[in-house]
């Protein structure tokens, strides 16, 4: 079992249950046309431990389970954003096609 890091705490917890209830869709649902109810406050940039990306609001944002456990985590492994648009391009702005 992997051990929880030592911010995950009550003040997280207090900070986690009111983000949610001001923010309770998951965003990367909400941005595909889905209302999913989010039960995740995610690090939009991983704080890997640094206090002040931890509890700074603005690198929060609320996902789903699945979201989290599948595009955010794919995201964060390969630095790649996963899918295409409705004409099969690669929506990554970074993919090699979406290079001019």
């Amino acid at each position: 079992m992997k051990k929880r890091h030592k911010l995950y705490n009550y003040r997280w917890q207090k900070i986690r249950k009111n983000y949610l209830q001001s923010n309770p869709l998951c965003v990367i649902c909400k941005n595909d046309g889905f209302i999913v109810p989010a039960t995740i406050v995610d690090h939009i940039i991983p704080h890997k431990g640094d206090e002040y990306l931890f509890y700074d609001e603005s690198n929060y944002q609320s996902l789903c389970k699945h979201c989290h456990d599948s595009y955010k985590q794919r995201l964060e492994k390969t630095g790649r954003v996963v899918g295409c648009n409705e004409s099969g391009l690669p929506i990554d702005p970074n993919h090699e096609w979406n290079q001019s």
